[in-house]
Parts: structure tokens; C-alpha cells; sequence
């Protein structure tokens, strides 16, 4: 069966690798970025790999005053959507965030404010439908603050928390919310960060884990798996041992 696809931040690298997949498999996508140059580049890539249609809108995702329009388009254009992924975000330099505040406001906005107008935008579209499923990616950094990068992590923990009260409201409408928490993943958001090889996954195989769990209609996904088990050590690590880590 053949499926339309919404992604909302469709130019970053996990998005890009979804988009692929949905591709080749030739459903209908309609995609969404602030880059329209970049937009226009992915979606000639898409229908050369496979995409029975691909659609463009372009939106800075901070501008909420366009969210109602962008939803309009889509619908209208293939009538309904079956999967919509919110996949926009930042990666803020946490040493900035302490001293410039107005930069911590903005890089805040971006990571949990935007992300969650879009979600509560999406939500009102899906529930008269009564089937589909609403993908946010978050991060394993919301799921505790951490000395390196906690304005980035109290964001996305603000998107764990609003993506879980919404899966519980849509499930009696039929609708399901996926939270994706990916660790490392070597993207051009992260380009400039040494990540530690091993624990490091690409864009593919993350996209590989995210259009698993959308079909399987998982709830939280840890994506490579094993960041299921590291952060379960983190979470239950007493905060008199954790604030004295380099974590």
C-alpha cells in the first residue's frame, strides 16, 4: 500500500536518509526545510531514486505563523498523510548558551518550542483521520542533564515529555506518537564534534531503525539499540556520583 510522507526538517541528515528509504519504496513525500536550494536538490534526488511524487514547502520552522499553511498544503496536495516525522533542529555551543542569553532563548525556541508547535499542529490534522503516526526526533540527551550540553538536553527533554502526553491523548483516536532518541550519529550537524567511533552510527542506519519502529508502531526508539542500555546506567546514576563525572 502506498504511503504519504510528511518530514519537517527534511534537509538534515537523518531525514535525508528516511527520505531515501521512503523513496525507493515509491511513496509520496512532502517535504519541508528553510533551505530551498538544498530542497529542491534532495527532492530531484528522490524521484530519480524511486518517489512516486515528491512535493516541497519551504519554512523555517521557528515561524509559526506559516505552520497552518505548510499543513494545509499537504494535505491538500495528496489528502491525507500517513506518516509525518519532525526531524528539524540545532546543535547549540553549550559555552555560548551560559553567557548569551538571548542565544540560549533562540537555540531553545529552535530544539523544544518549534518542535512542539509543529507537533501539536500535526496532532490536530491526524486525530479526524483515525490512523497514522507522528515521529519526533529528540535525542538520549534528554534524558538527563549533562554538564557538556544541558540547554541542548533540556530542550529535547521538553519533547520526550510533550511527545509522551500525546501518544497517551491520540492512541483512543488511533493515532500513534513515536519519540526517536538517536546517540551519535556522524551528520553534518556533528561534523565539527570528536565523536568516539564505536559508538558513532550513520544517517542509513539510523533511518534503517526509524522506519522499523514507524511500521512496528514503536514508542520510544534508542537508535543504534545499545543507547538503551547506556542511558539506562546514567539515568539511575545516584546525582551525587553524576556531578562529579565528566559524562
Amino acid at each position: 500500500m502506498n504511503q504519504n510522507i510528511l518530514i519537517i526538517g527534511a534537509t538534515s541528515g537523518i531525514a535525508e536518509a528516511v527520505a531515501r528509504r521512503y523513496a525507493e519504496q515509491g511513496e509520496r513525500l512532502f517535504l519541508v526545510a528553510r533551505n530551498s536550494i538544498k530542497l529542491q536538490a534532495i527532492s530531484t534526488d528522490l524521484v530519480a531514486r524511486g518517489a512516486r511524487e515528491v512535493r516541497t514547502f519551504v519554512m523555517d520552522a521557528n515561524d509559526s505563523d506559516l505552520l497552518p499553511q505548510m499543513l494545509d498544503s499537504a494535505w491538500k496536495g495528496f489528502g491525507t498523510i500517513d506518516v509525518a516525522l519532525v526531524a528539524h533542529g540545532t546543535l547549540p555551543d553549550q559555552q555560548r548558551t551560559e553567557t548569551d542569553i538571548p542565544y540560549a532563548i533562540a537555540e531553545f525556541r529552535t530544539n523544544a518550542e518549534s518542535v512542539i508547535s509543529c507537533l501539536a499542529g500535526l496532532a490536530g490534522r491526524f486525530e479526524p483521520q483515525d490512523n497514522g503516526v507522528i515521529a519526533v526526533i529528540g535525542s538520549v540527551a534528554g534524558d538527563r542533564g549533562r554538564a557538556s550540553n544541558y540547554l541542548y538536553g533540556a530542550a529535547k527533554a521538553a519533547i520526550d515529555t510533550y511527545s509522551s502526553g500525546l501518544r497517551a491523548k491520540l492512541f483512543k483516536s488511533g493515532i500513534h506518537v513515536l519519540t526517536i532518541k538517536p546517540g551519535f550519529v556522524a551528520t553534518p550537524m556533528t561534523a565539527q564534534l570528536k565523536l568516539p567511533e564505536r559508538l558513532t552510527a550513520s544517517p542509513e542506519s539510523v533511518a534503517q531503525d526509524i522506519q522499523r519502529a514507524i511500521t512496528k508502531r514503536t514508542n520510544v526508539l534508542y537508535t543504534p539499540w545499545f543507547w538503551a542500555l547506556i542511558m539506562r546506567v546514567i539515568r539511575w546514576m545516584p546525582e551525587s556520583a553524576f556531578k562529579r563525572t565528566n559524562i
